[in-house]
């Protein structure tokens, strides 16, 4: 039996694309332009990524991204 390459992610597709370029220092505004979202999508984005890990922010919810290898920098 082939291992299964692709592990399941606790991000979705566009939450990962929000985080990614949250850590290349994109504001809301700017990653809302690259997306063609809405600032309120992109806010809505980080705010349930936050919900799920259980963090405060959206700098410790990229610490545990990282932590977790869901995310690099």
């Amino acid at each position: 039996m082939a291992p299964n390459l692709e592990r399941s992610s606790i991000l979705t597709p566009r939450e990962r694309e929000v985080f990614e370029l949250l850590v290349k220092d994109k504001t809301t505004k700017e990653i809302a332009r690259e997306l063609f979202i809405s600032e309120k999508t992109v806010r809505n984005h980080i705010s349930n990524v936050i919900q799920k890990l259980g963090v405060k922010g959206r700098s410790q919810a990229v610490v545990e991204l990282v932590r977790m290898g869901e995310l690099k920098i």
